[in-house]
This record gives C-alpha cells, sequence and structure tokens, in this order.
C-alpha cells in the first residue's frame, strides 16, 4: 500500500516506503539545509557528490562485494546493459553464452550479436518461457554467460546460485530482484539492475562490475559506453541523474535498516498467499511451473477468454 493509501497493482514499478517518500519530498523542497531543492542543485556540489560516494558504497556493503568490485550509476535503464555488455567484453570473433528464458534475456542476446557470437546456453522458449531450463551448455571458451534472474514478463525466476564452468565470467540482470532476497553477489562478474523494481525512480541504472574483466577487448568504445570511464570518475563523468540517485540512495538505506533476510521472508509470504489463492480457484490459473514461479512478478491468466476481456 502506498503512502496515498491506494493499493499498485503495476507489474514493474514498485511503491516506495513511506519514508523514503517522505524524506524525497522534503529534499525537493531543501536538499540538506542548501537552501536548494535536490532537483537544483550541482552535481559537483559537495552535498551531492556525498550522496553519490555514499550511495556507491551502500550498495556494495549490501552486496557483500569485494575490493575487486566497483559500483558505479549509468543511465539508459536495463536496456543500455544490453550492448554495453558486449561492447566491453566481447571482440567480434569471440563467443558469449545466454540463457534465453525470457523477454529481456532475449533482448540481451539479440543485442550481443551486433559485437560478437552468441551461444544460446539454453531456451525456455519453446513453452512460452513458463519455465527455466535444469540443464544448460556453456560454450567453450565463452568470454561470459549472460542470465537474467528474474522473468518479469513470464513470471519465472532463477534460482541461485549456479555452477557454471570454471573461469567463465557470469553477467546478470537483476533489475526485478535485486534486494528482494538473499543472494552471494561474488560469484558474479558484473550485476546490473536499473532502477523503477526494487531500487528506486526510474531514471538510473546501478552497475557492479569485477574491474578485472575489463580492458580486454580490442575495439574502441566511446566515453559513455566505457565501463572504466565511469569507474575512474566515480559515476560522475557527465550530469548524472541527481534525483533518481538520491531516491536510490534512500531506498538503500531502507533495504539495510530492515535487512535483506526480514524483506525476503516478508516476500515469501505474500507470494505464497497470492499462488495459494490462484491455485485455489477456479476462475484464475497460474500457467509457471512451480518450482520456478517468481517470488516478485505473478503471472495468471482467467479460464475463460471472454471474461479476460
Amino acid at each position: 500500500v502506498c503512502p496515498m493509501g491506494k493499493i499498485n497493482f503495476y507489474a514493474g514499478p514498485a511503491i516506495l516506503p513511506a519514508t523514503v517518500i517522505e524524506q524525497a519530498q522534503a529534499a525537493v523542497k531543501n536538499f540538506e539545509g542548501t537552501g536548494l531543492s535536490i532537483l537544483e542543485v550541482s552535481h559537483r556540489g559537495k552535498e551531492f557528490v556525498k550522496v553519490m560516494d555514499n550511495a556507491r558504497a551502500l550498495a556494495k556493503e549490501l552486496m557483500g562485494l569485494n575490493d575487486n568490485y566497483e559500483v558505479i550509476f549509468l543511465h539508459g535503464g536495463g536496456l543500455s546493459q544490453f550492448h554495453m555488455v558486449p561492447m566491453n567484453l566481447l571482440n567480434e570473433n569471440e563467443t558469449a553464452s545466454y540463457f534465453d528464458t525470457g523477454t529481456w534475456a532475449h533482448g540481451a542476446l539479440t543485442e550481443a550479436k551486433l559485437f560478437g557470437n552468441v551461444h544460446i546456453a539454453c531456451s525456455s522458449k519453446d513453452k512460452n518461457y513458463t519455465y527455466i531450463p535444469r540443464q544448460y551448455n556453456v560454450a567453450p571458451g565463452s568470454k561470459y554467460l549472460h542470465i537474467t534472474s528474474n522473468n518479469t514478463i513470464y513470471g519465472t525466476q532463477l534460482q541461485l546460485p549456479l555452477n557454471p564452468p570454471a573461469g567463465v565470467p557470469v553477467v546478470c540482470d537483476m533489475s526485478s530482484d535485486i534486494f528482494s532476497r538473499k543472494v552471494d553477489y561474488n560469484p558474479f562478474d558484473l550485476v546490473y539492475a536499473a532502477a523503477q523494481k526494487n531500487l528506486g525512480p526510474s531514471g538510473t541504472t546501478l552497475v557492479a562490475v569485477n574491474k578485472n574483466i575489463l580492458g580486454h577487448v580490442n575495439r574502441r568504445i566511446p566515453r559513455m559506453l566505457d565501463y572504466r570511464q565511469h569507474i575512474e570518475k566515480e559515476s560522475l563523468l557527465n550530469t548524472p541523474s541527481v534525483f533518481p540517485i538520491y531516491v536510490a540512495y534512500l531506498t538503500l538505506q531502507w533495504v539495510k535498516s530492515e535487512g535483506v533476510d526480514n524483506i525476503e521472508a516478508r516476500n515469501l509470504r505474500k507470494a505464497k498467499k497470492l499462488y495459494d489463492t490462484i491455485d485455489a480457484s477456479d476462475l484464475f490459473n497460474c500457467p509457471i511451473a512451480k518450482e520456478d514461479r517468481s517470488v516478485m512478478n505473478v503471472c495468471f491468466t482467467v479460464a475463460s477468454k471472454e471474461l479476460e476481456e
């Protein structure tokens, strides 16, 4: 339930905690006692630079990442990561392996074909993406394996961790379920998550990347698409999305105060209640394999096509 008392059934945008809304509202009027709105302050002013530094550090803390990793905030949502990942990691004559488990996973592998060879390690397209394949085949010599942790549109969720071949970096799109459950992030070499789900409002994207996997492609990369440039400038290479990053920082503070374990337990209780109700109903049906049902996005159909309308 949002602060206005409405019930939100949107598939994508998440309700923000009431405390985050209140803090954001206050900052719109007067940010950190500057007498200026958060919408007006310089992104290079000491007050916002402190927010950026703290947000990056807090995300890294919540993810439990070691010193090999950097966290940056970027533009362009998850869709931009579909091309930034292969642009930074994959040469034209090399191969990357991809899970094809839904709309966004398929979009990612389609974009990667612009930069190199793509091997589909597994696919659930044969059954309209209603399950997660248990068997997968990573191409020998793959530069990385790309997975999508939660299939927003079709309502499946990958059970982590995986056991990929040794030496193959793992890239994960966690836009839909980051910070919704306890995850060991260190086995991943790059994690990206667009905001407007569990992270804050749309307008920014969080990327956590192992610096050791960067700098190994032959192509020239535009500055705005080069992870190393953003790391060097500490997410201030250009004007960042000041307000979304600030609200993401407030949300990360809330996640820390609540505890990811508690958030996961609540999510599991809510999802069980909803799935149990759907399963017990003669009117509604959930076509997703039970062991792969998403805790974030619950998909269901109606028994009659007429009633669906």
